[in-house]
């Protein structure tokens, strides 16, 4: 029972037969309300779950404002909780056993005609943008209302077991400097300093690295980090991180306790005990799967072939297999030649077809009996028997097994390879557990691309060596002390040990295309801290949205956080962004750009 005040002195939770025949009083929204042969029942929703309660026409005042309520108006009831009748209980109710007949009923607010069914199970019947502009009532339903108390659960723990373990929590600026860190920032015009700005902040990085410089030796914070890039499913221009850092730690040491913190919080929030998270190195998972973050619930992988095929003379694998920046892989799909119809196989060849992919090879293992191979498809003919059973032995097939292959350029083989992976998981129902996540380790430290070298993770991530003469010999064929957090396919966040000496610190940045001057430019501040005695230090950042989405099973990180943004970082809501005040932007120094028709009003 709850502390009685003018409203309610029970909740939903509470009502039981151990109850029964007392007088409680509960106030809520009504959820739905049913006539019954002249009783009304109204399903009475407040935070914790639904009460039934009994309006009998015996009491006429009570039944006259039963009969003028729908469904989200808000009112309070008081009655005497009575054992429902023998066979109308409902088992999926905790307060199912019971109900309230009803003695007073009071119509706190009405509730406009609703622009969708707040019980309405199937999401998908209500447009997102419509369910975005009445957030509020949206935010009613169970599954919003889990998320939520999911979310909630996943921070306090976070916070339980990183002060458990000396973890100070302190909050960094969210006005910053702008920085190099790679994506593109959120910049504020300064007032007070006419013709500067500030960058909100898209992570905490340098003050956390700055307060280790500052002997604390152990920090975390829940981060409130803005980026202004293009949003998918799981993207927002605003995004909460689990934040921290550690001193005189190496790698790990980070990994253990990172690693532990999300055992915790799978089992706190998901009630799922994971024992061990393997590790795979980047080259591994690029070579397996195609992909830096692969969802190991699908015991699905690539066998790379470009070695069987260099000799062959069928072109379309002879060529991509001598081509270093193109691949050859098979996939082999146990008991797909029964499991997969002809048109699935046309299907996925559509599919793949989205990701640049030019066909979509396949071979039907009818009889793996070694000598005596049957295998069905177009290109047997091409590659030849001896090498098409070269290629079903290293795919180790069983009779009735069936292959996909993926020839190319190699960024386009891994990705498409890798969505049709996760297609035939997801129609196959192949998912082995409920999650699986990995450790990525040993990224390089530098990608190229048309304007140069880039950081694979931060600049600030220090590289396999200590040597910064091997770092400018060879900076494409160096490893970094980094790692990345994966589950279910999802990278949850990345860290690594941090550069702790300036020259190194400079050297990093002078391979981005960095001078000292442009360093010192930008990057001054933390540079000189490395000068007054750094520890070696080291960090990590979860995202939270995307974690409570894996664990609540949401498609999309809309679905976890109270007020999102669109896909195009709008808020039905409110209306932001909005035009902005002409005296205020003067203020800035700032002028409107000429606006288009629609926002002009």
């Amino acid at each position: 029972m709850t502390m009685q005040n003018k409203y309610r002195d029970c909740l939903a939770r509470d009502l039981s037969l151990s109850l029964e025949g007392n007088q409680v009083k509960l106030s809520g929204w009504v959820h739905r309300i049913r006539d019954h042969g002249g009783v009304i029942f109204i399903d009475l929703r407040d935070h914790t779950g639904l009460s039934q309660v009994v309006c009998n026409p015996e009491h006429a005042d009570v039944f006259s404002i039963a009969e003028r309520c729908r469904s989200e108006f808000v009112i309070s009831v008081e009655g005497q909780v009575s054992k429902r009748p023998e066979g109308t209980e409902n088992v999926d109710l905790h307060s199912g056993a019971v109900e309230v007949v009803c003695s007073e009923l009071t119509i706190i607010n009405a509730c406009l005609p609703l622009p969708f069914a707040v019980e309405q199970h199937n999401e998908s019947d209500v447009g997102e943008d419509v369910r975005m502009q009445y957030r509020f009532l949206d935010l009613r339903r169970e599954s919003m209302a889990k998320a939520l108390r999911a979310r909630s659960k996943l921070l306090n723990c976070v916070r339980a077991t990183l002060q458990s373990q000396d973890f100070l929590e302190i909050e960094t600026p969210v006005l910053t400097k702008a920085s190099p860190e790679g994506a593109r920032e959120y910049l504020v015009p300064s007032r007070v300093h006419p013709g500067l700005g500030f960058a909100l902040q898209q992570s905490p990085q340098q003050y956390k690295q700055l307060l280790m410089m500052g002997g604390v030796d152990r920090y975390y914070q829940i981060a409130r980090c803005f980026r202004d890039e293009d949003l998918r499913r799981d993207r927002q221009p605003e995004f909460t991180q689990i934040d921290l850092e550690m001193a005189f730690v190496e790698q790990e040491d980070v990994l253990h306790v990172v690693g532990d913190l999300l055992k915790r919080m799978i089992y706190d929030v998901a009630d799922v005990t994971i024992d061990d998270i393997p590790r795979m190195s980047w080259h591994d998972a690029m070579r397996l799967y195609g992909s830096d973050k692969p969802d190991l619930r699908i015991p699905l992988h690539f066998v790379p072939i470009d070695d069987l095929c260099s000799d062959c003379d069928f072109k379309v694998f002879k060529q991509p297999a001598i081509d270093e920046d193109s691949r050859v892989v098979t996939m082999r799909i146990p008991g797909g030649s029964r499991l997969l119809s002809r048109k699935q196989i046309d299907d996925y060849t559509d599919f793949v077809a989205k990701y640049g992919a030019k066909g979509l090879a396949y071979v039907k293992v009818n009889d793996a009996t070694s000598g005596s191979m049957d295998l069905q498809s177009p290109i047997v003919k091409f590659l030849g028997q001896e090498l098409a059973e070269k290629i079903v032995q290293r795919a180790e097939c069983q009779s009735g097994d069936l292959l996909f292959f993926g020839a190319g350029d190699a960024k386009v083989v891994n990705q498409s390879m890798c969505a049709l992976r996760s297609l035939i998981a997801e129609d196959l129902s192949l998912f082995t557990c409920d999650f699986a996540p990995l450790w990525v380790l040993d990224f390089p430290m530098y990608e190229s691309d048309d304007d140069g070298l880039k950081a694979m993770h931060h600049p600030f991530t220090s590289p396999a060596t200590d040597s910064i003469e091997t770092l400018k010999q060879a900076p494409l064929s160096l490893l970094s002390k980094s790692y990345d957090l994966v589950l279910n396919g999802c990278e949850l966040g990345s860290g690594s040990i941090r550069i702790s000496d300036a020259e190194m610190q400079y050297a990093v940045l002078e391979l981005l295309g960095m001078d000292k001057a442009a360093s010192d430019k930008v990057l001054g501040h933390l540079i000189e801290a490395l000068r007054y005695g750094a520890p070696p230090h080291g960090g990590f950042a979860f995202g939270v949205d995307r974690l409570v989405m894996l664990l609540v099973n949401r498609p999309s990180i809309r679905d976890v956080i109270a007020f999102p943004k669109t896909q195009n970082a709008s808020c039905p809501l409110t209306g932001a962004p909005s035009v902005l005040d002409d005296a205020a932007l003067k203020e800035l120094g700032l002028r409107h750009l000429k606006l288009k028709p629609e926002l002009a009003n």
